[in-house]
């Protein structure tokens, strides 16, 4: 299980990884940031969607394009980053260096040491219980950190899985957000994706998906499973069975990874056996889930 300690401890992993460009008034207080949302200073202009306030259409830009646009501006203001956990049992099993759940934390701690850093409020939340509040500095993170060790220690018994837990987080969310989503690859592609455009439409939108190397490239031979009393024995020299195996278990990762950019969100593949913050680095962690998604490829 993820402990305290453990999750304070990867501050230091973010120290080191690249971060987000901060808004030119520095990281403490009201500042103009890098994010897209509700402000007065103009950033860009993209194409019109369901939803958009008509009251910032741009028009000179929809005339020359034929196309109808709509203007964003800098969000002045101190920017919410939003975790959320999915608490499937499916991330309580691991086969190399820690369990998914414990990953899931760990990645969630890198979230939260982020955000600090670029002097975001923090908050979180899972299906099944209030969202722990919004709040600032160290005693937002700690609270953050302490939720991320109580959801992932266990199982949870009241566990109302991924899509409640994102209907929730889109009823709190103001435009301009960040919101970073932990889940297992099959609990998040049973999510609607109508559920996944609302939330990307007006927040900066990051959804790490946590795998296990037994998942997405399992060896060539019988193995032994478990499951309750009962004990299983997969063929997975088998053709036909590893097929089977890549559908349940690696076909989910990749119509995410292959689907959701189109709607606005970041796709990032951490495995068990990764460091926590290698999801943060976009461009290295793209080039990283290609080739994670290319090696899960089951003949």
């Amino acid at each position: 299980m993820p402990t305290l300690a453990e999750l304070v401890a990867l501050r230091a992993q973010v120290r080191r990884a690249p971060q987000p460009r901060r808004g030119r008034h520095g990281v403490h207080g009201p500042a103009p940031s890098s994010l897209r949302g509700r402000g007065m200073e103009y950033a860009e202009s993209r194409e019109y969607t369901i939803g958009d306030d008509v009251r910032r259409m741009d028009w000179r830009l929809t005339a020359r394009s034929g196309r109808a646009h709509t203007k964003l501006f800098q969000a002045e203001r101190e920017r919410l980053t939003l975790l959320v956990a999915d608490t499937d049992p499916a991330l309580y099993f691991g086969t190399r260096v820690r369990f998914k759940s414990v990953q899931a934390a760990r990645a969630g701690a890198v979230a939260v040491w982020s955000a600090l850093q670029s002097g975001d409020r923090i908050a979180a939340l899972r299906g099944g219980e209030p969202a722990i509040p919004p709040a600032t500095g160290m005693r937002g993170a700690m609270r953050v950190l302490d939720a991320l060790a109580r959801w992932y220690a266990r199982p949870p018994g009241d566990q109302s899985g991924l899509d409640m837990a994102l209907e929730h987080a889109q009823r709190l969310l103001r435009p301009g957000a960040q919101v970073v989503v932990l889940a297992d690859p099959v609990a998040a592609s049973r999510v609607p994706p109508v559920r996944w455009t609302a939330l990307a439409r007006h927040h900066q939108a990051t959804l790490v998906l946590l795998q296990d190397p037994l998942e997405t490239a399992p060896p060539r031979r019988e193995l032994a499973f478990r499951a309750g009393a009962r004990r299983l024995q997969l063929g997975l020299d088998n053709a036909t069975v590893r097929l089977r195996w890549k559908q349940a278990l690696v076909a989910p990762a990749e119509e995410l990874v292959r689907t959701l950019p189109s709607l606005g969100w970041q796709v990032r593949c951490l495995s068990t056996d990764a460091e926590a913050a290698d999801w943060l680095a976009p461009r290295d962690a793209s080039l990283r889930d290609e080739d994670r998604v290319d090696a899960a490829v089951v003949d």
